[in-house]
C-alpha cells in the first residue's frame, strides 16, 4: 500500500495537532501531579468530533477512518498520555461495542450522548480479580435471567474511565459456557465504583474496580447476541490494539522531542552533547523505531479500512510501537542524565504513562502468541 496520507488525514493531523498543543499539552504535567481527569479539554473534544472518532455522523460522530482515528491518539497522547487513554479506551472500547453490536434503540440512546460531549465517557469491564488474559476461563461475574430483567453479581478490575462514565459495557457470564454483552449505566442500583486506583504512570486516567450487587439491567440491555460476549470482546480488542499502538506512537515521540531539544542544549566537556557519538546513536535509534513503529500501526488501520483480516497486523503493530516507546522513553531519560530522573522533566512522567502499554490490551507476551498462531496455521 501507499503510506502518503491524504490531504484530509494530513489536514485532520494539523488540527489535532494544534488543538492538544493548546489546550492539553500545557496541562499534562499537573494532570499527573494531581491525579485528575481533565474535563477542561475533554469538554472540547466533542465538537470537534474526538469523542466519536468511528461513530457515523447520524449518531453524531466523526466517522473517520482507522489510520485518522490512530492519528487522533497519537497526537493526543503526544500532548498527554493519561487523557490520551481516557480518549482512547472510550472510543475503542466503550463505543465500538455500540457501534458493531448494538440495536438502533441502543445507538439511538447512547451514541449522540457519548459521542458530542453532551455526556460523560463510556467504558468496557472484561478484566476480574483472579484473571487478566484469561477471560474465556476467568470470567466469574454472572447475569443472570429473572423475569424481564438481567441480576449481575461479581467484580470486575483495572476498568479505565469507570468512575467518569455514564455508561458501562460489561462482559458477564450468561450460562456455563458463554458470556454476553451488557450495557449498565453508572447510575444502576447495585453498581458500586471503587476508589480510583494508584498507579505508576498514567495517573490522569481513573481507573477503578466496580462491584456488582444485584444490579438489574432489562433484557433489552443485552448488547450484540446472547452467548457471544467473549468473540464480540476479542473483535473489539483487536482494534483496540491499534489505539493503544498509535498512543504509545505518540508518548515516544513527545520523549524523543525532548531528549532531542535537550541534548542540543545541555553542555559537558566543552560543547553540547549532541556532539558526542552515544547520543546520537540512541536520536537515531528513536527516530528511526518511531517512524517504523508508526507505519506499522497505519498498516493496520489501512487493513482494517480494506475489509482485511488485520487481528495479526494488529498484534504485531501493537507489540512492536509499545516495545519502542519503553525503549525510547527509557533512552530519553538516559540522554538526560541525573535530570531525567527527576519529576521537574517531562521525560520522567512519559517513560512511567508508556509503562502501561505492553501490559493493556493484551501483554506483550499475548501478542507473541497471537502472531505465532497466525504464523504458524493454527
Amino acid at each position: 500500500m501507499d503510506f502518503n496520507l491524504t490531504s484530509e488525514q494530513e489536514d485532520f493531523r494539523y488540527f489535532v495537532h494544534d488543538f492538544v498543543a493548546k489546550e492539553l499539552k500545557p496541562h499534562a504535567r499537573e494532570i499527573d501531579a494531581k491525579a485528575e481527569f481533565f474535563w477542561p479539554a475533554v469538554q472540547k473534544m466533542g465538537p470537534i468530533g474526538l469523542l466519536g472518532l468511528n461513530v457515523p455522523e447520524a449518531y453524531g460522530g466523526a466517522a473517520v477512518d482507522t489510520i485518522s482515528a490512530s492519528i487522533a491518539i497519537e497526537e493526543i497522547a503526544w500532548g498527554c498520555g493519561s487523557t490520551a487513554l481516557a480518549i482512547s479506551a472510550h472510543n475503542g472500547l466503550g463505543l465500538t461495542p455500540i457501534v458493531k453490536f448494538g440495536t438502533e434503540a441502543q445507538k439511538q440512546r447512547w451514541l449522540p450522548q457519548l459521542a458530542t460531549g453532551r455526556g460523560k465517557l463510556s467504558s468496557l469491564g472484561q478484566t476480574e480479580p483472579g484473571a487478566g488474559s484469561d477471560l474465556k476461563g476467568g470470567v466469574r461475574l454472572w447475569a443472570r435471567k429473572e423475569g424481564d430483567e438481567w441480576v449481575l453479581n461479581g467484580t470486575k478490575m483495572w476498568l479505565t474511565n469507570a468512575s467518569i462514565a455514564d455508561l458501562m459495557i460489561i462482559l458477564a457470564r450468561t450460562d456455563s459456557t458463554s458470556m454476553s454483552h451488557i450495557l449498565v449505566p453508572t447510575d444502576t442500583p447495585g453498581v458500586h465504583i471503587g476508589p480510583n486506583e494508584k498507579k505508576m504512570g498514567l495517573k490522569g486516567s481513573p481507573t477503578n474496580a466496580v462491584t456488582f450487587d444485584d444490579a438489574r439491567l432489562p433484557l433489552e440491555n443485552l448488547l450484540g447476541v446472547e452467548g457471544r460476549g467473549l468473540q464480540q470482546t476479542l473483535e473489539v480488542l483487536d482494534a483496540g490494539r491499534i489505539s493503544i499502538g498509535a498512543l504509545a506512537v505518540g508518548l515516544a515521540q513527545a520523549a524523543y522531542e525532548e531528549a532531542l531539544q535537550y541534548a542540543q542544549e545541555r553542555e559537558a566537556f566543552g560543547g553540547p552533547i549532541a556532539q558526542f557519538q552515544a547520543i546520537q546513536w540512541m536520536l537515531a535509534d528513536a527516530a528511526t523505531e518511531i517512524q517504523a513503529a508508526r507505519m506499522m500501526v497505519y498498516w493496520a488501520a489501512w487493513m482494517k479500512d480494506q475489509g482485511q483480516p488485520f487481528t495479526k497486523a494488529a498484534a504485531m503493530a501493537k507489540l512492536f510501537a509499545t516495545e519502542v516507546s519503553e525503549r525510547v522513553c527509557r533512552n530519553a531519560i538516559q540522554i538526560h542524565g541525573g535530570y531525567g530522573y527527576s519529576s521537574e522533566f517531562e521525560v520522567e512522567r512519559m517513560y512511567r504513562d508508556t509503562r502501561l502499554m505492553t501490559i493493556g490490551e493484551g501483554t506483550s507476551e499475548i501478542q507473541r502468541m497471537i502472531i505465532a498462531r497466525h504464523i504458524l496455521g493454527r
